[in-house]
């Protein structure tokens, strides 16, 4: 049997359907698992032991090139997908670009979302067999395992995160690099400051202030990681204004990235990819969340910590407010550094 999984973007989005993979192995042995992914996380799933091809979309770069370039690129994946012929497709996106892929995939059995529950309306039309979700169904990753126990309901293996497993060349270059950075002995704490939406960001200055008190209190400087140059711009300021000029990672491959943060002793950040890589890899975190909602994006379990905005409006999903400084201060520099504290102490005990 052939399936794809449909889940093209974000990162964290990705990270938090990989637990459809061990629980569809767990129903069906033999089944061959194909993901349709965006290309910027392909490197991500490209070796994976559950997953047997990835198949990459280039949205970005056919976007840039143009109306005609978009419609040649599609088009070949989409010949691509038709070829395999795909027993079943599940699309755990649910909206109309993974819709689109959906449909055109050729497959018999096309797995999605309700009315109820979908994303966009219009992936309803690329769907022959929609999954509605309960009360406890809120948490993300259990919004793929409802599609997952619809298509196969004999599945055992469930999970809250993960599987993701480290590349041993990554694993060992980030060695090389904290060895130089005089971090081998640790413990290494990782702060991401950036994310995509500005209402997930806490703001330079608590980032700074955390990082004193870091120093202050447990004598260890972070690590600032970061993806894009306005990110490496901000995490400078940070390094600068806490005298950590030497926290400042450099920035590798994405299986270096997924390396460090399983080398990582705490991973600290807003709603973002590399804290999910974090969780998925088994690393404890402590999350930051204002526009999103904690309860469904949030890492589980006892070795997690998670922190939702105190403002009365929050989550409110908005990807711009006027209202970005007080609602930044919402999360006090005081409630994350006794999370982050209290998270690294029993992370020293173990």
């Amino acid at each position: 049997m052939k399936v794809l999984i449909v889940k093209v973007s974000a990162l964290g989005d990705v990270v938090h359907a990989l637990p459809v993979l061990p629980f569809i192995r767990s129903a069906r042995e033999d089944v061959q698992i194909d993901w349709l992914v965006e290309e910027a996380f392909a490197p991500f799933l490209e070796g994976h032991p559950l997953v047997d091809k990835v198949h990459r979309l280039a949205t970005k770069v056919w976007r840039n090139a143009g109306v005609v370039a978009s419609l040649k690129g599609g088009l070949t994946v989409i010949r691509t997908l038709r070829k395999e012929r795909y027993d079943m497709v599940l699309d755990l996106q649910g909206n109309a670009k993974s819709g689109l892929f959906t449909l055109l995939s050729g497959a018999p059995l096309r797995y999605g979302f309700d009315r109820e529950s979908v994303r966009e309306g219009g992936n309803l039309l690329a769907t022959n067999r929609r999954v509605g979700l309960v009360a406890e169904e809120f948490h993300i990753t259990d919004r793929s395992l409802a599609i997952a126990r619809a298509a196969f309901p004999g599945g055992s293996d469930v999970r809250t995160a993960g599987p993701l497993p480290v590349d041993d060349d990554a694993s060992a270059s980030v060695k090389r690099q904290l060895d130089g950075m005089g971090l081998a002995q640790g413990p290494v704490i990782v702060f991401h400051y950036g994310t995509t939406w500005e209402t997930k960001l806490w703001s330079i200055e608590a980032w700074t202030e955390l990082s004193r008190r870091l120093v202050k209190e447990a004598g260890v400087g972070p690590l600032l990681t970061w993806g894009n140059e306005e990110e490496r711009a901000a995490v400078q300021k940070i390094a600068s204004g806490s005298n950590n000029e030497r926290g400042i990672w450099p920035r590798g491959t994405l299986p270096e990235l997924v390396a460090l943060l399983a080398q990582a002793d705490l991973v600290v950040g807003g709603d973002t990819g590399p804290v999910h890589v974090a969780a998925a890899v088994g690393t404890p975190t402590v999350s930051l969340f204002r526009a999103t909602d904690a309860s469904r994006n949030a890492p589980r379990g006892a070795c997690h910590s998670s922190i939702q905005s105190s403002f009365d409006c929050s989550p409110c999903l908005r990807k711009n407010c006027d209202r970005q400084e007080p609602c930044c201060e919402s999360i006090s520099v005081d409630q994350v550094a006794l999370a982050v504290l209290e998270r690294l102490a029993t992370v020293m005990q173990e």
